[in-house]
């Protein structure tokens, strides 16, 4: 099955939090390096390009956006520029001035202007910055590591953390649900776990009970059903998520492979195989590989739901051929996962088909 199929059959049950999220409509930085001036229009959803000359300052401004709403205020004003503004797409704006104590950020809506702190600003939105410089990570002691084998590591310990939990909890409910709706909801419910068992996820079923059940299965049993399809459902209402980007994550990463396959062996080990049979080392992975594992990591399992993600020259290490393929499977994940994702590059190939979602930044004004 390909990435893209995956990813199409995972919309069908996708589960989303409700509440409103702040969608950016427009990024606009006012002399920068005293210099540039640039107006970046975003896409409410999927993929919006940035592409420059040298020196321009896609990489910073990208950047910027980033340590403003993490709240890192005074990196921020270590970058020269005068003024930024981020229009939201609900008519908020916040505004980044300048001034002789430093910088001035305000919230603005309806000509009402609130000055926002630091920890308020982290509240503002969820951001994930994916940096050029992303084949090493470091640890909250400063220790530096191999970024391919500590997000291995991580995905590990998600798993088992997981599935220790793979008992059945029945919640309260309302005991009003006719036979075929019942039924019909157990055969929905099995679609699911079948799902979440190809990532490896299964749930403790109790002997006696068949699933899914047959109308004349209720016959005598409707109680212990119902306590069980309820039970299913909360377990695949908590354990879909991640099951979900296992799957597609295995997917996408093995459709780029060749002559060898990423698997998740019965102790939650991230491994690669060759054709042969032989176990690869992760620090064996060509470089452009460590990409595509890096990148699709961080968008899958570190990036929350409708958040905004940056990502900075995303063509590093990558094959011509991957270029072109890389930013459809980006542009999937993000409809998937309801992301706006902004990607700073030099690639023409990085955008492939897509120039109707590019920005150009040149030098001067905008």
């Amino acid at each position: 099955m390909s990435a893209t199929m995956t990813i199409k059959r995972a919309c069908l049950y996708i589960y989303r939090s409700s509440g409103e999220t702040m969608k950016i409509r427009a990024i606009s930085v006012y002399g920068l390096f005293g210099r540039h001036d640039h107006v970046v229009s975003i896409f409410s959803d999927g993929l919006t390009y940035i592409h420059s000359p040298n020196g321009c300052g896609k990489s910073t401004l990208i950047r910027m956006v980033s340590l403003l709403f993490t709240g890192e205020i005074k990196e921020l004003a270590a970058i020269p520029f005068e003024r930024m503004d981020i229009a939201f797409f609900d008519g908020k704006n916040l505004i980044v001035e300048r001034s002789d104590n430093g910088l001035l950020v305000q919230m603005q809506r309806n000509e009402l202007e609130s000055e926002l702190t630091e920890d308020e600003l982290r509240s503002v939105m969820r951001t994930t910055f994916i940096r050029s410089d992303r084949a090493f990570v470091k640890d909250a002691e400063g220790r530096i590591f191999n970024a391919v084998e500590a997000y291995a590591y991580e995905l590990s310990v998600m798993l088992k953390n997981a599935k220790e939990q793979h008992s059945l909890k029945v919640p309260k409910y309302d005991n009003k649900m006719g036979d075929d709706e019942i039924i019909n909801w157990a055969k929905d419910i099995n679609a699911k776990l079948n799902f979440i068992r190809d990532a490896g996820f299964d749930v403790d079923m109790p002997s006696g009970l068949r699933f899914p059940p047959a109308r004349y299965d209720l016959t005598g049993s409707r109680k212990e059903y119902l306590d069980l399809i309820h039970g299913l459902s909360e377990f695949v209402e908590r354990s879909y998520y991640l099951s979900e980007s296992v799957v597609v994550f295995k997917d996408i990463i093995n459709s780029f492979l060749i002559d060898k396959d990423m698997r998740i062996d019965e102790n939650d080990h991230v491994t690669f195989l060759l054709s042969n049979g032989i176990a690869l080392p992760l620090n064996a992975l060509s470089s452009g590989e460590k990409q595509i594992f890096i990148l699709f990591f961080r968008m899958l399992f570190e990036a929350a739901p409708s958040s905004f993600v940056m990502i900075d020259e995303p063509e590093i290490s990558l094959h011509v051929s991957w270029q072109q393929k890389i930013g459809g499977m980006m542009k999937d994940v993000a409809r998937l996962r309801d992301l706006q994702v902004v990607i700073a590059t030099h690639s023409p190939q990085i955008i492939h088909e897509d120039w109707e979602l590019t920005n150009e930044l040149r030098a001067g004004s905008a």
